[in-house]
């Protein structure tokens, strides 16, 4: 019964090894949320904002959800010159929609893009055509995504928190609207992968390679998206919002990514499945990764996120048998190693729980059916983690409805 003992205790020294630096790392950027930007808030515009922001939204049968971005984004007041909805081809009456919208509000100009050029992603593509079809009095450009429900005074304000900090690209994370019992639970598991990964929205990488952006809202100077050649950069990314941002930052700009819970929502996907293989496949950010730091980013998870509960569970589990190993071998006390293994993995779940807390902000629920299971999201980790993995190894064949070759 002593082998048992030994064998918990040298596991125990193993896990200590992978977790503890990881935990290290967590902290050191959980420690600067204090000091981030505050949330950004509706702002009314300015007369030095006429005109200055040309918008541009991809789409591809997008009709049973853009609806509520085609009345957003046409509140926004006279800081917004143009909307461009570069369609891809949608057989579902999103441009019919967009039509629509353009009876009240001149500023919608729909169009279509030109066949997918060899090693584009659609979405990518679609964005730099309509960015080459801005105009070119226009000092911003943002890029939204038909899934998102902008608040009256977004654009405005987002404009005029880039001039005030001196970025030069800036994206925001929204507040995600869920309706369905398996998303509530599963999705915040998901997002924590890149909570964890990542310093706070509102905190300032100091590396090109840590940058994070969203796609969903992103705002950046028309200079300075001409001078990086557009989407180029990412024309063959899945994740082309954070390649983009990243190749950005290296070029010596100044990057943002924001807390933008108080004016922009987001109806990502419906239920849990849809959640797991469409927004599963790019959290992994490959695309926009070495190798180094995938593995890098996997090993963080796995100590941090995937591991604490397991561990934890395994130990309630297996205490009667370490009990009866302690009385066999006539001790009183179990091996350092299990009990500080132990210790720290209770740590780390009650950092997830505070965390849980934390993001609740980021959550509409209002409408959702089981939203009681938000909070027990912090079981969905370690499947959470299984699905970066699977992610990470994999290049997506379809996208959005469009199947790809390898990249």
């Amino acid at each position: 019964m002593l082998d048992a003992l030994s064998f918990a205790s040298a596991i125990s020294l193993l896990l200590l090894l992978i977790q503890l630096s990881a935990t290290a790392i967590l902290l050191s950027r959980l420690l600067k949320g204090p000091s981030r930007h505050p949330p950004i808030t509706p702002q009314n515009p300015t007369p030095e904002l006429l005109g200055c922001v040309s918008v541009v939204i991809p789409t591809l049968n997008e009709a049973l959800r853009i609806a509520p971005l085609l009345d957003g984004i046409s509140q926004q007041s006279y800081e917004v010159r143009e909307i461009i909805i570069v369609d891809s081809k949608s057989s579902d009456g999103t441009p019919e929609l967009v039509k629509t919208a353009q009876q009240k509000d001149p500023r919608f100009r729909l169009m279509t893009d030109d066949p997918l050029p060899t090693g584009w992603v659609g979405r990518p593509w679609a964005l730099h055509y309509g960015f080459l079809h801005t105009s070119e009095a226009s000092e911003w450009f943002l890029g939204m995504d038909a899934d998102t429900q902008p608040s009256p005074g977004l654009v405005a304000g987002l404009v005029k928190t880039a001039e005030t900090q001196g970025y030069d690209l800036v994206s925001l994370s929204p507040q995600f609207i869920l309706k369905y019992p398996g998303e509530c639970w599963l999705q915040p598991a998901l997002l924590m992968t890149l909570l964890y990964r990542f310093n706070p929205a509102g905190v300032n990488a100091q590396q090109s390679e840590r940058v994070m952006a969203n796609g969903q809202c992103y705002l950046c100077r028309r200079s300075v998206l001409r001078a990086v050649g557009g989407y180029t950069s990412a024309n063959n990314s899945f994740c082309d919002d954070v390649t983009l941002a990243r190749n950005i930052a290296a070029s010596g700009y100044k990057v943002g990514f924001l807390d933008g819970a108080k004016v922009l929502k987001v109806r990502m996907y419906e239920g849990a499945m849809e959640t797991w293989q469409q927004w599963g496949r790019s959290l992994d950010l490959k695309d926009a990764s070495s190798r180094a730091q995938v593995w890098g980013d996997l090993w963080l998870l796995t100590a941090v996120q995937g591991l604490p509960l397991v561990v934890v569970l395994t130990y309630l589990f297996f205490s009667p048998l370490l009990l009866a190993s302690l009385l066999s071998a006539k001790r009183s006390e179990l091996p350092a190693p299990l009990l500080f293994l132990v210790v720290l993995n209770l740590f780390l779940l009650l950092i997830r729980f505070a965390m849980l807390f934390a993001i609740a902000p980021s959550y509409d629920r209002n409408q959702a059916k089981g939203g009681w299971l938000f909070w027990l999201s912090p079981l969905a980790d370690p499947i959470a983690v299984l699905r970066i993995f699977l992610s990470a190894f994999r290049t997506p064949k379809e996208w959005r409805g469009r199947k790809y070759s390898t990249q």
